[in-house]
C-alpha cells in the first residue's frame, strides 16, 4: 500500500484504529479516517500523534479525519475522490440494538453498502474491500441478514467497472466492543465470581485485532473482485471463555437472547466459492465450517495469555 491514499470507513472503531496503525509502517501517502462521531475522531488523533525531538507531539500529517455518514452518497463521492483503496469497517453490529431497530440496520448496513458501491465506481477506486461477519451465514438475526445483503452487494459490484470489490468474513474479535470479553472482564474487576452465560454448550469463533488486520491485508494481496475471504480461526465455548478471564467461577445459564445462535457458520454447505485464508494462501472450501465442529480449539489458557489476564 505504498503511495497510496486508503480511506477506512468506521475508522474509529477496534477495527479500524488497529488496520491504520499496522498500515501507516507501509509508508500510505495519505489515509482517511471516515465515521459520524467527532468526539472518537478527536479522542483517535491524540493517540496517532507523532513524537519528535523534546518531546513535541504533532498530528500524524498522512492521517485526514472526514466526517460523514455512509447513508449520505453525496458525501462519500466528495470524500472517495483521488482515493486508491477503500476499507469499509462501518456497521451497526449489536444484535438486540437492531432488532428493536431493524429499518437503522437497513439504512447503514444496506443502503451504506449500495452507496459505497456507486461512490467508488463514480470515483474510480482501484480496490474495496468490505468486512462481514459469520452471523451473515445462514442469518437468524437482522445484523446478519444486512450483512449477507451486503456481501452480495460488493460482490455483485464487480460486474460494472475496474473497481475491485471483494469481502473478508470472520468471527468475534477477542477484546472488541461487540464481544462479552469485556463485560466479564469488567464483572471481573468488580468482584463479581458468577457469570451469565446464554447457554452453556455455545460456542463462538474468535480472533485476533491482529489476525483480522492481517486478513483484510491478505485479501488485498490475493484479490481479484468477487470473492469472500475466510480465515482459518479457533472457536471456543463460551463456558471457557468465562474460565478464561475468572479461574474457578460460577456460571449461570441465562438463555438465548432474540436473534442469537447457538453455534455460528463461517463456510456452510452452500457457500461453493468461498476461498479460506491460510497462512496468506488462498484455498477453496470443499466442508462445513461451524464453531462446534471446528477441529481448531482455543484454550482458557491460550486466551488468558492473549488478554494478558491473570
Amino acid at each position: 500500500m505504498r503511495g497510496k491514499t486508503i480511506l477506512v470507513t468506521g475508522g474509529t472503531g477496534s477495527f479500524g484504529k488497529a488496520f491504520i496503525k499496522r498500515i501507516l509502517k507501509e509508508e500510505p501517502k495519505k489515509v482517511i479516517v471516515f465515521s459520524r462521531d467527532e468526539f472518537k475522531q478527536s479522542e483517535m488523533a491524540k493517540d496517532f500523534c507523532q513524537e519528535y525531538d523534546g518531546g513535541v507531539r504533532i498530528q500524524d500529517g498522512r492521517i485526514r479525519y472526514m466526517l460523514g455518514d455512509v447513508r449520505d452518497l453525496s458525501r462519500l463521492r466528495r470524500v472517495f475522490a483521488g482515493v486508491d483503496i477503500v476499507i469499509h469497517a462501518a456497521a451497526l453490529k449489536q444484535v438486540p440494538a437492531l432488532e428493536y431497530n431493524p429499518t437503522e440496520a437497513i439504512l447503514t448496513n444496506v443502503t451504506g453498502a449500495t452507496n459505497i458501491v456507486e461512490a467508488a465506481i463514480d470515483c474510480g477506486v482501484e480496490k474495496v474491500i468490505a468486512l462481514s461477519t459469520d452471523k451473515a451465514v445462514n442469518p437468524v438475526n437482522l445484523y446478519g441478514a444486512t450483512k449477507l445483503c451486503a456481501e452480495k452487494i460488493f460482490t455483485a459490484a464487480n460486474a460494472y467497472n475496474k473497481t475491485q470489490f471483494s469481502c473478508v468474513r470472520y468471527g468475534n474479535v477477542i477484546g472488541s466492543r461487540g464481544s462479552v470479553i469485556p463485560l466479564f472482564l469488567k464483572l471481573k474487576e468488580q468482584g463479581v465470581t458468577n457469570f451469565p452465560i446464554t447457554d452453556f454448550d455455545m460456542t463462538r469463533f474468535w480472533l485476533t485485532l491482529d489476525q483480522a488486520v492481517q486478513l483484510v491485508l491478505d485479501a488485498y494481496v490475493h484479490m481479484g473482485g468477487g470473492e469472500i475471504y475466510v480465515p482459518l480461526i479457533p472457536s471456543m465455548k463460551m463456558t471457557d471463555v468465562a474460565e478464561a478471564i475468572c479461574p474457578g467461577c460460577t456460571m449461570e445459564q441465562v438463555g438465548i437472547r432474540p436473534g442469537e445462535k447457538m453455534h455460528e457458520i463461517l463456510v456452510s454447505e452452500d457457500n461453493a466459492n468461498v476461498w479460506y485464508m491460510n497462512h496468506g494462501v488462498a484455498v477453496k472450501a470443499r466442508d462445513i465450517y461451524t464453531s462446534d465442529t471446528n477441529p481448531m480449539k482455543m484454550t482458557p489458557c491460550e486466551l488468558r495469555e492473549i488478554l494478558n489476564v491473570e
